[in-house]
């Protein structure tokens, strides 16, 4: 059972969430004639971005639409400045592959610390100069918080993707969607999907300027490659093109992660980027993490009856954070964002990417996230559960469980599960 700690925690939380939620819908009615649609919100503890490499990961904030606010948290590992290792090398022995998810960056760093010349406050002043640089593979998180509330600069936020950015060895993009109740569904979804377009650009950019940059260092070439990259950012606008992703990233093998209600955005721009095929190449989504998604539906589930008052986020709560997600006019529990299960929600469930689903035992939205990966395992997709005993829901990602045993070793199980699907060698890692 949870400690009595995390049971005094959770009634304050309970509490201070549930008059959150009160404030914003009498902000958003106060303010429901404001030209701008603002709703006041308390201030949150952030984590200012740090383009030098604290704690072995280098983090930038990129807004990337202007029109919607829309805004991303790039999260960089050191590692990414390490050549990757020899194809020669001799294979890992399987009992120790487990260990690797914890070693790996250590193991790594032994190839000499990278040329860094960057400054808090400038995040363009990493030099890379000499170093043999390799491609990460992306990982997409979107954070939680009920809709209505949360951040990707959190300081929670921040400490789970920096963690999970060095367990995975992969970059994070952590996704600034829009919040309710200001913005209505299906704003926080249509932000989700435009990352995904912004980072196809992003590629297709950078594998252009590399293609006209060689043809420019041709025989009698007047440009030299600093002077070529100088033009051709010129004439397209300096901002369009990001220098860590043009120099590190790489689409081709990317993974969404959720959180809570950022799981309900993974899986709908999961589905969105199997509509869309080749459309967004030269991103592919080759799998999906769902941490204890925020499913909900009409016919309750066993866990949804025994657990409606459970930790944290009881059930009278989350329905309150789903009404002022969803307009009067289509609130249902069974809408499609709102429910996986419901008949012609999106592409045929044999097509989703492989899907890891993480539970708690003691989270009242547990049974319908299961029911959701036993329906995907149904149509053969590689769907697997991993359910936390005397867990909460947000046990992994919540501010004062983030340090926990738990909440440690469901990293490590992410960063196996990712592993399995970016490795460029195979599936070496495996359940």
């Amino acid at each position: 059972m949870p400690s009595v700690a995390l049971k005094l925690y959770s009634v304050f939380f309970k509490f201070v969430f549930k008059h959150r939620l009160q404030n914003l819908i009498q902000s958003f009615i106060d303010e429901s004639s404001s030209p701008y649609g603002a709703t006041t919100r308390p201030e949150e503890s952030v984590s200012a971005s740090n383009p030098s490499f604290n704690d072995g990961v280098a983090t930038k904030d990129i807004h990337i639409d202007p029109f919607t606010a829309l805004w991303i948290r790039i999260f960089l590992p050191e590692s990414s400045l390490s050549p990757p290792e020899q194809p020669d090398s001799k294979p890992m022995p399987r009992s120790s592959q487990k260990d690797d998810v914890n070693s790996h960056n250590h193991r790594r760093s032994s190839y000499g610390p990278p040329n860094i010349g960057a400054s808090r406050n400038d995040s363009r002043r990493i030099s890379f100069e000499g170093l043999n640089l390799r491609s990460d593979n992306m990982l997409i998180e979107f954070h939680g918080g009920g809709w209505v509330s949360g951040s990707s600069d959190s300081v929670a936020n921040d400490y789970f993707c920096r963690r999970i950015a060095k367990l995975c060895d992969v970059i994070v993009v952590a996704v600034g969607y829009r919040l309710a109740p200001e913005n209505k569904y299906p704003a926080a979804f249509e932000d989700g999907f435009k990352v995904l377009n912004w980072l196809a650009k992003q590629a297709n950019l950078a594998e252009c300027s590399k293609s006209l940059g060689n043809g420019a260092r041709g025989a009698g070439s007047e440009f030299t490659n600093a002077e070529f990259q100088r033009h051709f950012v010129d004439a397209f606008g300096a901002s369009m093109i990001e220098p860590w992703l043009a120099a590190h990233g790489d689409p081709s093998r990317c993974v969404l992660l959720g959180v809570s209600c950022g799981a309900n955005i993974a899986d709908f721009v999961a589905r969105k980027a199997v509509e869309a095929g080749k459309l967004l190449d030269p991103v592919k989504v080759v799998a999906q993490v769902l941490m204890y998604p925020f499913f909900v539906g009409i016919v309750p589930t066993q866990s949804e009856i025994m657990l409606a008052n459970s930790y944290f986020y009881d059930k009278a709560m989350c329905l309150l954070a789903w009404k002022l997600f969803l307009t009067k006019e289509e609130f249902s529990l069974d809408h499609p964002a709102a429910n996986p299960l419901i008949p012609d929600r999106g592409p045929p469930l044999k097509l989703m990417p492989p899907t890891l689903t993480i539970v708690a035992e003691h989270d009242w939205m547990r049974d319908r996230a299961i029911a959701y990966s036993e329906a995907l395992r149904k149509v053969n997709v590689d769907a697997p559960v991993l359910e936390y005993k005397d867990a909460v829901h947000e046990f992994a990602t919540l501010a004062m469980l983030l340090k926990t045993p738990q909440a440690e070793a469901c990293a490590e199980d992410i960063a196996i599960w990712v592993k399995k699907y970016i490795s460029l060698r195979g599936h070496e890692f495996s359940y």
